[in-house]
């Protein structure tokens, strides 16, 4: 019987074992030292942000992101309703208001039109996710943010290393955030990072990620002795997750080159098929640098989606739907607001399938992933 194929791996890299041998014989396992050095210097170089400070998630770094916002009751931040539930969660826990808005069904990325129409006297800030690492239109929603005066965040957990013509993303937004979490493109098990894009706002996110004190002003011999400065918590990342992080950063470029093999058999095998039945693939826009962190198969329906992922699941391999709207959530209904139904959402979110995709998959699994939904009708 064949080895079931997995729906993500976490890719090994090179020093991984050897980065994690040399802070278990060092005195300092805790957060800030060499290796959170080297990778946020990493992490910098490639999206060219000015400012990067590694947290322990991306939950963590959107969390910090409404504190430097200073978001509160009676704010509003327009979101995507499709997205992870932490970019929402990060709104509400400040006491403020999600408006969740549709998306554009060729990208899975949010609508400019309807942020155009959401903003309010009460909008504090826009969160954009680049989903799939497909970049955002980002030329539109930053006229919308910059006419209506307030800062945009970038949810990049899925878009590190993308491009949006001469601009890497995360770096648009007044805040950007990164998952490394294991099923992303680079990962330390769990972690991510805070871009910082406003100089202004460096200061008070190193004392909002230093449990609200500054303590990194200490640590570099700028005061005498650190204080409670401001409210924050602990988010810094692990020494042990740096020094994996560190290895993994320093292997980006091989674990691209390995995806997009991967993401580029996919389009290449399946467009026959998906032309034969009239469906849609993740496509591919030569003006925009991708991530190739997923790639999914849009089917006619909800009974469609079902139908292929347990097909798939009969060959032993796994495929998946992904995030259910947030505003059809029971949180989402409790704590935030849409300006109407969000048909484009739900349709996407009951409709997708993304099949396996990870740097180690050999050409023979992405062979039998092809066949798989090739034998599907």
């Amino acid at each position: 019987m064949l080895d079931e194929i997995v729906f993500s791996r976490p890719y090994r890299s090179a020093d991984e074992l050897a980065n994690l041998e040399a802070v278990l014989r060092s005195d300092h396992s805790h957060g800030d030292g060499a290796f959170t050095a080297s990778a946020t210097a990493r992490l910098t170089d490639l999206t060219s942000a000015p400012n990067a400070l590694l947290t322990t998630s991306c939950t963590h770094a959107l969390d910090m992101a409404s504190i430097l916002l200073d978001l509160g009751p009676g704010d509003e931040v327009v979101l995507p309703s499709f997205t992870f539930p932490s970019a929402a969660t990060a709104v509400v826990l400040r006491g403020a208001t999600p408006v969740f808005v549709d998306i554009d069904e060729s990208t899975g990325n949010i609508d400019p039109a309807q942020v155009a129409e959401a903003i309010t006297s009460r909008t504090r800030a826009v969160t954009v996710m680049h989903y799939g690492g497909v970049p955002v239109d980002l030329d539109s929603i930053l006229k919308i943010t910059t006419d209506a005066g307030i800062p945009l965040v970038e949810d990049n957990a899925h878009g590190l290393g993308g491009r949006d013509g001469f601009r890497m993303l995360g770096t648009a937004g007044v805040l950007a955030t990164q998952s490394f979490h294991d099923t992303k493109n680079v990962h330390c098990g769990e972690g991510g990072a805070l871009l910082i894009n406003d100089e202004a706002l460096l200061e008070r996110a190193e004392i909002v990620r230093e449990k609200g004190t500054n303590r990194a002003r200490f640590l570099r011999g700028a005061v005498d002795k650190y204080t409670w400065q401001d409210v924050g918590s602990s988010y810094l990342l692990s020494e042990l997750n740096a020094a994996v992080l560190d290895s993994q950063l320093a292997s980006f470029e091989t674990i691209q080159t390995a995806r997009h093999r991967v993401w580029d058999a996919y389009a290449d095998g399946l467009a026959e098929w998906a032309d034969d039945l009239d469906l849609r693939l993740m496509s591919d826009d030569p003006t925009l640098q991708h991530t190739a962190h997923l790639f999914y198969v849009v089917m006619p329906d909800h009974d469609g989606q079902t139908e292929l992922i347990s097909h798939l699941r009969g060959l032993g391999i796994r495929a998946a739907f992904h995030y259910v709207p947030l505003d059809s959530s029971p949180a989402g209904q409790r704590f935030g607001r849409t300006l109407r139904p969000l048909e484009r959402s739900a349709a996407f979110s009951s409709r997708l399938v993304r099949l396996p995709l990870w740097a180690g998959m050999t050409d023979a699994q992405v062979e039998r992933v092809v066949a798989g939904v090739r034998s599907f009708r």
